[in-house]
């Protein structure tokens, strides 16, 4: 019973909360037109302003754009892309906002002026990014501006909203676009495995691989929580409006609504393209794998020499979480169909797969998978092959089963048994890192605790207690 009062008054709390905010944010959002400022600079002088590192901006600046997202369908949240011009953009820009229903007071075509001074400039997967501070262990970033500051940095003008015209492209120039504009494409399909799947899975954020008729791809990213998540993707071809939102050199989309995705035209290439021309040829960020010979038996032999040898979790940081890959064979390897699964505690059924098609691993050669790539380079100071959705394998706290898994959907390798939740066992490396002996050369579909050596805070079931800091304790790139 007391339980039930205690959340009947938090639930008149929020409501309350809410409806504060939303008072206070219709007033001053859309409130009085006079004495607007005015646009003394540009969204480009912006893009100047960055010199490498999250910085607060201190000019007294004042910028004007066109927004072009929308969070009304819940494909977009936390976050508001505008663009320079409301045609023929020649610059985007993301602002970080914890501003529920953003679109009630800046729907697409509003005219904005963002006041710069107080506000934080900085790169998140490669693309600059407008907001607020968002310290961690030190590090500096960008995050999301309180909804209570939003009306003091961003106004609506008083101007009629205007027609965004999305520029034209098609998937091989789709890479040279600015980030977070509004683009085109006609011809597009949903490849054929994945035409009729849901836009999105269960509670996790998920690319959809979208192609042209001369098989080059790019990625639709869907959000588990958008009004159209559980709705089947269409089966036919047609043309695709939508923000073009990279993520470091991979070029992905996301749609407002299902009116940005028009696919009534017959389907082009299904039955015609074998399975091995996954890579996508000619799409922004894939690896050209070229056509196998036919009757080719060599790869299936060299499988068992792709491993996983490395999985870190830092202490200090967990943004500087990876998971390497090895081929320890004499060949390259093309993963075209290889996926990696995370299993999250004791759960038997995958929480997270990551696609590594269009990808290869050179001969004793590394393929190194992070969460977020650009925080990677800054802390180990090389580049990830692959950035990766969070919750992934990559993106482990280090007491979840991680499986690498082959084309025919065998297990090539694992890390743990899948089904224990890994705390306290033998598999935990919670705040430290998981490392392949040097003499194992070959995947082990049984997990094998005496292939490995286990740093953690535990120290449980004979693995080390020794929490590992980034970037001194890791190697990524290495064996």
């Amino acid at each position: 019973m007391k339980n039930r009062m205690y959340c009947l008054a938090g639930l008149v709390i929020l409501t309350l909360t809410s409806s504060c905010i939303r008072d206070f944010l219709s007033d001053e959002i859309g409130g009085n037109c006079k004495g607007l400022p005015e646009a003394d600079h540009s969204v480009a002088d912006v893009h100047a302003l960055y010199e490498g590192t999250t910085r607060e901006v201190t000019e007294d600046w004042t910028i004007e754009g066109y927004v072009i997202s929308s969070d009304k369908d819940g494909n977009f949240f936390g976050s508001l892309h505008f663009q320079d011009h409301p045609s023929d953009p020649e610059y985007g820009l993301q602002l970080e906002i914890d501003l529920p229903d953003a679109h009630l007071w800046y729907p697409p075509g509003t005219k904005i002026l963002v006041k710069l001074k107080g506000l934080y400039l900085g790169k998140r997967k490669g693309v600059l990014t407008l907001g607020g501070a968002f310290p961690a262990f030190g590090n500096l970033s960008v995050g999301r501006l309180p909804a209570a500051l939003v009306p003091g940095h961003i106004i609506a003008s008083c101007d009629e909203l205007v027609d965004i015209v999305p520029v034209a492209t098609d998937a091989i120039n789709l890479g040279s676009r600015p980030a977070n504009t509004l683009v085109s494409i006609a011809g597009l399909q949903l490849v054929e495995e994945e035409a009729g799947l849901p836009f999105a899975e269960k509670d996790k954020e998920t690319e959809r691989n979208l192609q042209d008729c001369d098989d080059n791809r790019m990625l639709l990213q869907n959000s588990a929580y958008s009004d159209f998540a559980t709705e089947a993707m269409p089966g036919g071809r047609g043309m695709l409006t939508a923000v073009y939102v990279p993520e470091n050199s991979r070029s992905i989309l996301r749609i407002r609504s299902l009116d940005d995705m028009l696919f009534g035209d017959e389907r082009c290439l299904d039955g015609s393209v074998p399975d091995d021309t996954e890579s996508g040829e000619g799409a922004p960020g894939d690896i050209e794998s070229g056509d196998d010979p036919p009757g080719d038996s060599e790869e299936p032999s060299q499988e068992g020499s792709v491993l996983i040898t490395e999985l870190a979790d830092p202490d200090n940081n967990p943004d500087a979480r990876f998971l390497e890959l090895y081929n320890a064979g004499d060949q390259p390897i093309s993963l075209d169909g290889w996926t990696i699964r995370r299993y999250t505690n004791a759960n038997t059924e995958a929480g997270a797969i990551t696609d590594l098609s269009g990808l290869s691993i050179a001969a004793t050669g590394f393929l190194l998978l992070s969460p977020d790539a650009a925080e990677f380079q800054a802390i180990y100071g090389l580049a990830a092959d692959l950035e990766v959705a969070s919750n992934s394998a990559a993106d482990s706290n280090g007491d979840d089963n991680i499986e690498l898994v082959n084309p025919d959907g065998e297990v090539v390798d694992v890390f743990g048994r899948v089904g224990d939740d890994g705390s306290g066992t033998d598999h935990e490396f919670e705040d430290g890192r998981a490392v392949r002996i040097l003499s194992i050369v070959r995947g082990n579909s049984i997990y094998d605790p005496g292939e490995w050596e286990v740093y953690n805070d535990t120290g449980a079931a004979g693995t080390v207690q020794q929490p590992q800091q980034a970037p001194q304790d890791f190697n990524p790139g290495e064996r």
